[in-house]
């Protein structure tokens, strides 16, 4: 069974499970209505983020019975976002294909703390959960992380244009990508 070690460190950041204590934390950017445009739901509640911070507590552990590793990212004690990686994602129901995901506070857009908490989710998915593939896919208009999954060395697969049906309108869909392998040379060529 697939599993990451945690905590997973970069130069700045944490990468853990989510623990009693983040709810404040994840409130201030879960319930921001620009922080939730692009992604499902609504700005969250305090109860909704009790519930949130509660189911996504793991050890660690990736399997079929649960495909979805969600992690809180902290800076200096504090949770300013979680990253994602879900096993199986477009028909690669043998877990070697996977969706990465992000979402941040807005008041340290810009910093490159999404693009580094990305980049260490990267790392573990390819090593460790010995991932094939792994994508994202966004809207066009969320420009910034456009310009993450551009920053990660992945490439814009497919733009559908009003292919999928998102909180009540029809809205279009880019899916970025990248293989082990271009991680691989992509991480060995900017170690020289």
């Amino acid at each position: 069974m697939p599993r990451v070690s945690l905590p997973i460190t970069t130069p700045r950041l944490t990468l853990r499970s989510f623990r009693p204590g983040d709810e404040e934390d994840v409130f201030a950017y879960r319930s921001v209505p620009s922080v939730v445009r692009y992604i499902p739901g609504e700005p969250k509640t305090r109860e909704d983020v009790a519930d949130l911070v509660a189911e996504r507590a793991t050890a660690g552990r990736v399997d079929e019975r649960s495909p979805i590793l969600t992690l809180a990212v902290e800076l200096d004690g504090r949770v300013i976002g979680d990253v994602l990686i879900h096993l199986a994602g477009l028909g690669g129901a043998d877990g070697r294909q996977a969706e990465i995901g992000w979402v941040f506070a807005p008041d340290l857009a810009g910093q490159g703390y999404a693009t580094e908490a990305a980049r260490a989710l990267l790392e573990a998915a390819f090593g460790s959960l010995g991932v094939h593939r792994v994508w994202a896919q966004l809207e066009p208009e969320n420009t910034p992380s456009s310009r993450i999954c551009e920053r990660l060395g992945m490439r814009r697969e497919a733009l559908f244009e009003k292919a999928s049906w998102f909180k009540e309108q029809w809205t279009d869909l880019a899916i970025y990508a990248l293989l082990a392998d271009e991680w691989s040379a992509g991480t060995t060529s900017s170690a020289s």
